[in-house]
């Protein structure tokens, strides 16, 4: 047991027998493959030629299978077919022992075999031919020990050659990793530089086409004329959202997008999601309103551009979803007494002096969510199985993105419908910090950009764009 090589193991085993007890022949019979015989693998002056085959069903197999002593069997059995090369013929004497293989699993190894019905080996033991020498009790319990002492010395030898195995293999799985990990960042790098690249040479020429397309609809033109430029203009609104999406995606997807963090108008956040989805929701002729709840905050703390993304993101979904009715937009301050929701149960919002959580509610009256695919709508490229909505279907990726970027700023999305055709609402909320009034509010105000009216929207605000128009119900003080 010096050494855990299961060959060394075996070959000193037999050579220390025969030189202790004077052997005339020392040999290892192991299970097959097949476990339906055994297999000569070990001789110690190979007077029997490696790889004999005896069947492992054999009388004298299944007596010395029996017994944990070792056994007297004859010298003619086929586990014994030696004949003295020299001298005069006496038959020898012959004892076998079961050598139990402690670890049968770890033995399909190499030339082993792999799994037999008898978990044990047979060593064989002959004393020479040409003496009237006999087996005495002492030689048999020391066959026993030995047995027994080398069914531990083969059982570890095996574990460590798996293990050693099992090492090199992890190893080499370690560098194919490596490697398949290098060559991942690096196509990531490049998808992305390439996206990159792609996103600000196609995102010019294409809010071009959108301007210039709505431009030309508020010219006279034919009806023939005017369906193609609607066309256009539609057309082109989905392109610029896909592009916008590919790219968010690969940066959320690769762990490299982060927030932009800055004070920001809130309520002209709401106003500039009007003005965009203002001409998709003209031609459908569809009303949309926007409601900002009295103690709306005017200016927040976070991702001004993402969170203006969600929101036209889910209202876009409900524009294009809608064939006729309306589409209403509802923002509020989120209360942690009332705005607990049974679909977001582990969600559950914390006001503080520095934060607080915007709730935003989009309603439509458009066709509406099955209830089978409810569970699947903010997953990436899924669509809906609703055969009303195929022709609308867009890339998948819309809402699946609103969910992320909601998720960075802790918060919760879902979407409720009764079914097909009954509508949907799409309800999320998100955490924002709060302004310091004594700070650069009055900056902001100067910088946010103006569409149509100049007037931000107060505390009462409502937009109604069933006309067009936005009607300020109330205006802010400039001073604070």
């Amino acid at each position: 047991r010096s050494t855990l090589d299961r060959h060394t193991i075996l070959k000193t085993t037999l050579v220390e027998l025969g030189r202790t007890l004077d052997l005339a022949e020392c040999a290892l019979w192991m299970p097959s493959r097949s476990g339906l015989n055994l297999q000569l693998s070990h001789t110690l002056h190979h007077q029997m030629p490696l790889g004999s085959v005896v069947s492992i069903n054999l009388p004298v197999v299944n007596q010395v299978f029996s017994s944990n002593r070792a056994v007297r069997i004859p010298h003619t059995c086929p586990l014994a077919r030696i004949r003295p090369q020299t001298g005069r013929y006496v038959p020898p004497e012959v004892v076998a022992v079961r050598v139990p293989l402690l670890h049968l699993s770890n033995f399909q190894i190499n030339d082993w075999p792999e799994l037999s019905a008898k978990s044990y080996a047979i060593m064989v033991l002959m004393l020479p031919s040409d003496s009237a020498r006999k087996w005495h009790i002492h030689e048999l319990e020391l066959v026993e020990v030995v047995a027994d002492q080398v069914a531990v010395a083969l059982s570890h030898a095996a574990i460590l050659e798996e293990s050693m195995r099992a090492r090199d293999l992890l190893m080499e799985q370690n560098v194919a990793l490596d490697s398949a990990r290098r060559e991942a960042e690096m196509a990531i790098r490049a998808r992305n530089d390439f996206l990159a690249v792609m996103n600000h040479e196609m995102r010019t020429p294409m809010h071009a086409v959108i301007a210039l397309s709505s431009l030309l609809l508020e010219t006279e033109l034919t009806p023939e004329k005017r369906l193609m430029i609607e066309t256009v203009l539609k057309s082109s609104n989905l392109l610029a959202a896909l592009i916008n999406d590919v790219l968010d995606l690969s940066k959320l997807e690769d762990g490299s997008f982060e927030l932009e963090i800055a004070n920001f108008n809130l309520h002209a956040v709401f106003r500039e999601v009007i003005n965009l989805i203002k001409p998709i929701a003209a031609i459908k002729k569809l009303s949309v309103s926007v409601t900002l709840a009295p103690d709306l905050p005017l200016c927040a703390i976070g991702d001004e551009k993402r969170l203006m993304q969600t929101i036209l993101n889910v209202a876009g979904n409900a524009v294009k979803f809608t064939k006729e009715g309306h589409i209403s937009i509802t923002a509020s301050v989120a209360r942690s007494d009332s705005s607990r929701d049974p679909r977001a149960p582990e969600f559950s919002p914390v006001t503080s002096d520095r934060h607080f959580d915007l709730r935003v509610q989009i309603k439509d009256t458009g066709c509406g969510i099955s209830p089978q695919d409810l569970p699947h709508i903010f997953t990436k490229f899924a669509h809906s199985r609703n055969s009303a909505n195929k022709a609308s279907n867009g890339s998948g990726l819309g809402l699946a993105i609103c969910r992320r970027f909601v998720s960075l700023m802790e918060g919760q999305i879902w979407l409720e419908s009764e079914g097909i055709g009954k509508g949907c609402t799409a309800t999320f909320i998100v955490k924002l910090g709060i302004c310091d009034p004594s700070g650069n509010l009055q900056q902001i105000l100067q910088t946010t950009p103006s569409h149509g009216d100049a007037n931000l929207p107060g505390p009462r605000a409502k937009f109604d764009d069933e006309n067009g128009k936005f009607t300020p119900m109330m205006r802010y003080q400039r001073s604070v």
